[in-house]
């Protein structure tokens, strides 16, 4: 396999620095006035993260592209991590959100609207209630409250280098030992995850059978393939052994569906006929406006029921006065309706598919340990010679130093991939124009790198 020259690495990536600042001078001016009142001159700190010496400022964005205050238009495969998985301001979405616009923004009661994106989700997923808040992490942090509410235990089981939005239970990873540690940065943690979580490899049953067998499981917070750590695919059988385990040890089993969601139009739940008692989602079925969701079982429907006295039910951590507005509800409706539906996916897939063909042919042209990973309608690529099988091995297969310099490279040629790790997302309007520019880009890139 051809090596990496780090000197060469690091003076082709001054080179593109130097380059993105130049090209990029109004973006620059913007930063420049942002730092006045946002710490990084960003409005959230992991945007200073992107790479180049500021971050690009949008100027508009629609369907697979997005043009930034210096007029430059770039193939955007970033997509806001799946929260436009379905394309920039689709015109459905946008359509019927500006009807809500004049007819009430959040009022704390319910619209028609709810009645058809709960059903059509029941439809959609398998579980036949519903629950709305405006974001997966709010989501997950219900379904959590829930679990131990109906288990009478407090831990959560999550995978190692898992990410469930910032949920606090789901910043820890695996010690020496098999201990549960806070994840490196965790921010002002309340308590030590070791009090709250138990971690285990993604792909090891007997770990998690172990991690059950302590009998204060309240949920099993899953994803059913990683992706936030790179795509980490499971064994085959291993979500069904996730499933059984729960059973057995009487531990909820939570589905975070919120990036598997391009596995298909019900995720990767319904593409592969699993059975969580609970399943989140978020970002993407909005079509961009905050929404999420958890879904459950009408068992587990019953079991709340019977739980929570009416008196308390607004008291108990679970819900937020913006939560199902009248706005995410029209969003999600129209979203799910017209824009994510089984045509958009059969054109999405095939797609991803041609992303990873063409970064693949780019890998075997220069002899580069590198892998391509396929999950739906997402591809990404991990610098190591096969695929990861726990997260573990994809977090030390990361080089930050590359993927930065990667990113820079595609970002000075119009190209915006997902930050923090090498991943593509198609949406219904991605081109095979789009795919062919990311493919040529890419091997002159590597071409370049290991010359």
């Amino acid at each position: 396999m051809t090596s990496l020259d780090r000197s060469r690495l690091a003076r082709l990536h001054e080179r593109e620095r130097a380059a993105f600042t130049a090209a990029r001078p109004r973006s620059r001016e913007l930063a420049e006035r942002a730092r006045a009142h946002m710490p990084g001159g960003v409005p959230m700190s992991w945007m200073v993260k992107w790479p180049g010496d500021f971050p690009v400022f949008v100027e508009s964005a629609a369907g697979a592209h997005f043009t930034c205050v210096d007029g430059i238009d770039h193939v955007d495969l970033c997509l806001g991590d799946t929260g436009a998985m379905m394309g920039h301001s689709p015109a459905a979405t946008v359509d019927a959100v500006t009807r809500q616009l004049s007819r009430g923004i959040t009022t704390m009661l319910p619209t028609e609207d709810a009645i058809a994106v709960s059903t059509g989700l029941a439809e959609r997923f398998g579980l036949p209630y519903w629950q709305f808040t405006l974001t997966a992490t709010d989501a997950n942090r219900h379904a959590i409250r829930y679990a131990r509410l109906l288990t009478g235990r407090s831990k959560v089981v999550v995978h190692n280098w898992c990410y469930h939005g910032s949920v606090d239970e789901a910043f820890a990873t695996l010690g020496e030992g098999g201990t549960t540690v806070d994840r490196p940065s965790n921010i002002g943690a309340p308590v030590p995850t070791s009090e709250t979580t138990r971690v285990v490899e993604f792909n090891d049953l007997e770990a998690l059978e172990r991690a059950l067998a302590h009998g204060d499981v309240a949920a099993i917070l899953v994803e059913p393939a990683l992706t936030n750590i790179g795509i980490v695919l499971p064994d085959e059988g291993y979500n069904e052994g996730v499933r059984e385990l729960a059973t057995r040890y009487g531990a909820l089993l939570i589905n975070d569906e919120t990036h598997t969601i391009c596995a298909g139009p019900g995720g990767y739940t319904r593409a592969h006929d699993l059975h969580p008692d609970l399943l989140v989602i978020g970002k993407s079925i909005g079509g961009g406006i905050p929404c999420g969701t958890f879904g459950f079982t009408a068992e587990i429907a019953d079991r709340i029921a019977c739980s929570v006295e009416l008196e308390d039910i607004d008291v108990g951590g679970i819900g937020g006065t913006l939560a199902g507005n009248g706005l995410s509800m029209a969003a999600m409706k129209a979203t799910l309706e017209q824009v994510m539906t089984p045509a958009a996916f059969e054109h999405m897939v095939p797609l991803a598919d041609a992303w990873a063909d063409g970064v693949q042919a780019g890998i075997d042209a220069v002899g580069a340990d590198w892998h391509v990973t396929r999950l739906g309608a997402r591809a990404e690529y991990n610098f190591s010679h096969t695929p990861s099988h726990d997260g573990q091995e994809a977090h030390d297969s990361d080089d930050f130093e590359l993927q930065q310099y990667l990113h820079l490279y595609a970002l000075n040629r119009g190209i915006l991939l997902t930050p923090f790790h090498n991943m593509a997302l198609m949406c219904p309007d991605t081109t095979t124009a789009d795919v062919d520019a990311h493919s040529a880009m890419f091997r002159e890139c590597v071409e370049e790198l290991f010359s």
